[in-house]
């Protein structure tokens, strides 16, 4: 597994600024009337992802597809729900301007995570606003962020996580399932992660025969400052993270479903 070394980011606030002003829309937000809330801490103090940049997303850019919403999603228990609440009714954060001028301030070849809870920018329910993912994405060059989507890959959503990935900008397929991270590694855009039962620290394989290996973070092995390869756009390993949090049970029903189907 390759290595990847940073120095530890200086922190910066970025947390006690007055909420953004929140854009009215129907039909679903564009790169003109974006109602979603981002903020981002330049040094984590979370163990898995150690002291590297992080930022979360108000939870209204999350798919309405995605099936762990409000059915076990890690991010709705714990210090984070808290602070995610924060976010998503706008007493932290900014605007998508403000954290674009963050992110090109972070140090060349910084490894950065977007989202340890949210979703991409959308631009209807289940759409990812293509656009604002370029800036994103464009605002990252010289640096090396990384997500993950579980937005659903229709045409348009994987032109758009393509693009990013071409640019510099790691976007990984979030399946919930064996046979769905095989599908969706069939598609031959992104890099994959996939929810595995909780309690598995040993390598698997998909239906198909592809390698599962146990993200080092979950194992207590490795954090993300010392991994990085959630960042690996090109690589062909699968990443598998232990179902967690409160809502475990739920999140490991839904593997064992799909796998029994």
């Amino acid at each position: 597994m390759s290595i990847s070394i940073m120095a530890r980011a200086q922190a910066r606030p970025y947390s006690n600024r007055p909420p953004p002003k929140r854009l009215d829309h129907s039909g679903g937000a564009s790169s003109e009337q974006d109602t979603c809330t981002y903020h981002l801490v330049r040094a984590s103090r979370n163990r898995k992802t150690g002291p590297i940049p992080v930022t979360t997303t108000s939870a209204n850019s999350c798919p309405p597809t995605c099936s762990f919403k409000g059915n076990g999603c890690y991010a709705d228990s714990g210090p984070l729900a808290i602070h995610w609440r924060h976010v998503s009714d706008g007493r932290r954060g900014g605007t998508f301007g403000e954290l674009l001028q963050e992110i090109a301030t972070l140090r060349r070849h910084a490894l950065w995570r977007h989202n340890q809870a949210g979703d991409l920018t959308p631009e209807a329910p289940g759409v990812i606003d293509a656009r604002m993912l370029t800036r994103l994405a464009m605002a990252n060059r010289g640096r090396r962020g990384f997500t993950y989507t579980h937005y659903p890959p229709t045409p348009c959503n994987q032109a758009a996580i393509l693009n990013a990935n071409r640019l510099g900008f790691t976007v990984n397929l979030s399946a919930e399932t064996l046979a769905q991270a095989d599908a969706y590694a069939d598609l031959g855009i992104a890099p994959v992660v996939v929810v595995l039962p909780q309690g598995v620290t040993k390598p698997t394989r998909t239906p198909a025969g592809r390698q599962v290996i146990v993200c080092p973070a979950s194992t207590g092995n490795s954090d993300c400052l010392n991994c990085g390869i959630c960042q690996q756009r090109d690589r062909v390993a699968i990443v598998g993270f232990p179902a967690h949090g409160a809502g475990a049970q739920r999140v490991q029903a839904i593997f064992f479903e799909g796998k029994s189907s």
